[in-house]
C-alpha cells in the first residue's frame, strides 16, 4: 500500500512513527483534495508501524478497528501521519494517529485524528 500511495516512512522510534504522503493523482478525490481513504490508510500504517514497535518479539500487529475523525482536505503539500502507542497490552495494543497538511511553505493544518486497536498475531514469514 506505501508503495502505491508513494508514502515514505520519516521517522521510528519506540512507540512513535511518522510517515509522509505526498500530493499525487493517486490520493486525491473528485475536487482534487486528499481522499480521505487516503488519509485513513496512512493513519492506519502509521499507527500499525508504532505498535509494531512494542509488540512482542515475534510478532506482527493487525488492526481490529479503528474511528477516524476528518477535519479537512487539501490540496498540493504532503500529509504527514504521526502514530503513537497510547496503551501496549499483551492482547491488545492501542494507538492514535494525527494527520496534519503541510503546504509548500511548511505551514500545517490538522487533517483527521484516528484511534486504532491492534492484536499481535504470531509472524508467519
Amino acid at each position: 500500500m506505501m508503495r502505491h500511495l508513494q508514502a515514505r516512512l520519516e521517522r521510528v522510534a519506540r512507540g512513535t512513527v511518522e510517515i509522509w504522503l505526498p500530493y499525487s493523482d493517486r490520493v486525491t478525490q473528485q475536487q482534487d483534495g486528499f481522499h480521505g481513504g487516503a488519509m485513513g490508510a496512512v493513519a492506519d500504517i502509521a499507527g500499525g508501524y508504532a505498535g509494531l514497535t512494542v509488540a512482542p518479539e515475534g510478532m506482527e500487529v493487525v488492526t481490529a478497528e479503528y474511528k477516524i475523525n476528518f477535519l479537512g482536505s487539501f490540496q498540493g503539500g504532503a500529509l504527514r501521519a504521526t502514530g503513537r502507542v497510547v496503551k501496549a497490552g499483551r492482547r491488545l495494543i492501542v494507538t492514535a494517529a494525527e494527520v496534519v497538511h503541510v503546504d509548500e511553505q511548511g505551514r500545517t493544518a490538522p487533517c483527521a485524528l484516528m484511534q486504532q486497536t491492534l492484536v499481535p498475531v504470531p509472524k508467519t514469514y
